[in-house]
């Protein structure tokens, strides 16, 4: 990890912590009695005042299509609010919307990312219908709530004349739902900041991990042939099957520390009364741990290759994505001993956002947002819940107004902790 001033800066831990870590023991930034400083409660009063106003806006982003690849639209509404708020703003090649909020000087880099696109086409409905405390929409949720989240937390800062001694650099992000490509192309074109916020994924825990995805095209290839001429010919038909069924009948442990595979896609050929010259089918591999992802990954190609060459029928490979994993949670245990993720669970302890959840976990090494791409460079990333949302890419889509606020202002309260550079020390038992 890297740090401009380390005068200011957490003393924290290193990636690659001991094994012997105590989950009620790891070191935190919270101090309740920030919630009382006169500015922060400033801050949350007004976030609270303005809340009726927040929601509208939720709506009327909700309601502006978005769908991966075409979110000028949501882009170019963030982007003027940016500009209204006194952000130094741009858009880069991709469409990635940033607005840089500059510090006094001497603390560290702090940036909030929300993405913007949804996975719904245009023309999809999604005008919002709202029932007491419930939002029904596609993409009310995933991951609209949080951009109006992040809109609302610049605003209370500015309103209140927030300060920090580092810059705190807000992004929307774009084609999160095609595999993280913005929010990856982002940190590939900018200076890494020192902390990496991503309002996304459940409500009320923690997420520290990345979960790796590969996606894979295997598209089996031909001359073709009439089916009067069909019999003892090879066939990609017969390729594309025999592959499906080594390839489920390949064995490896399951989640959380393991892996999953699925083909979701099957296509090809355009008539009847022929050999196909093209069938195709997609593998989506997923797992924290980057050899077991990569092993996998090696050996379905190899798999595939070795029953083209046997049905002497052509093979051709097309990623879509390789996402990294971040790694399991024994993998990841220095990260968890990292203070933004005790932290962000203590301030959702103090908002309330985490009780009731009888068997839940707070903090959860694994996700597939934004933040993968922080936790896999070894930038300190967590993601935190929108909003209680149900039904993430479906039409049937819901979510709960009144979790948004209690989400801002998690949100606002990891900024205001971190953006002096407080000082943590780490407990006895754990070793720098």
């Amino acid at each position: 990890m890297r740090f401009r001033h380390l005068s200011y800066c957490l003393a924290f831990v290193a990636i690659a912590a001991p094994t012997h870590l105590a989950a009620q023991n790891y070191p935190t930034s919270w101090d309740p009695a920030l919630m009382q400083r006169a500015d922060v409660k400033s801050a949350l009063t007004l976030l609270e005042q303005r809340f009726p106003q927040q929601v509208d806006e939720w709506i009327l982003l909700t309601e502006t299509p978005g769908k991966s690849k075409l979110e000028q639209a949501r882009g170019a509404y963030v982007k003027g609010v940016f500009e209204a708020e006194g952000l130094q703003v741009s858009v880069d090649s991709i469409g990635n919307v940033t607005g840089v909020r500059k510090g006094t000087g001497g603390g560290p880099v702090i940036a909030i990312a929300a993405h913007m696109d949804v996975v719904f086409p245009p023309g999809t409905d999604t005008k919002v219908r709202r029932v007491g405390d419930t939002l029904f929409a596609p993409g009310v949720g995933d991951n609209t709530a949080s951009v109006a989240n992040m809109l609302a937390t610049l605003r209370a800062m500015n309103a209140t004349d927030f300060t920090s001694k580092g810059d705190i650099i807000f992004i929307g992000t774009v084609q999160e739902e095609l595999g993280l490509k913005g929010m990856e192309y982002w940190l590939e074109h900018n200076p890494a900041p020192d902390l990496l916020i991503v309002p996304d994924g459940q409500y009320g825990a923690v997420s520290y991990g990345a979960l790796g995805i590969y996606w894979t095209k295997y598209v089996f290839t031909s001359p073709g042939a009439h089916t009067l001429a069909s019999r003892g010919r090879p066939s990609p038909v017969k390729a594309l099957a025999e592959a499906v069924a080594q390839l489920y009948a390949i064995e490896f442990p399951p989640l959380p520390d393991g892996a999953v595979m699925n083909i979701g896609q099957v296509g090809g050929g355009e008539i009847f009364n022929s050999i196909p010259r093209e069938v195709y089918f997609t593998v989506d591999l997923r797992s924290p741990d980057p050899v077991l992802l990569d092993s996998l990954d090696a050996r379905i190609t190899r798999t595939v290759q070795a029953i083209a060459d046997s049905q002497k029928v052509g093979v051709r490979v097309e990623v879509d994505q390789k996402s990294r994993a971040g790694g399991t949670e024994k993998q990841l245990e220095g990260a968890r001993a990292h203070p933004i993720v005790q932290t962000a669970i203590d301030i959702n302890r103090a908002l309330g956002i985490s009780a009731g959840m009888p068997g839940a976990r707070e903090a959860v090494p694994t996700g597939a947002t934004d933040a993968n791409s922080g936790v896999v460079r070894k930038i300190p990333s967590i993601a935190i819940g929108g909003s209680k949302a149900t039904g993430a890419h479906q039409l049937t889509e819901y979510s709960l107004v009144s979790s948004a606020l209690p989400s801002t202002k998690l949100l606002y309260l990891l900024a205001a902790t971190f953006a002096d550079g407080v000082k943590v020390v780490p407990p006895s038992n754990v070793v720098p």
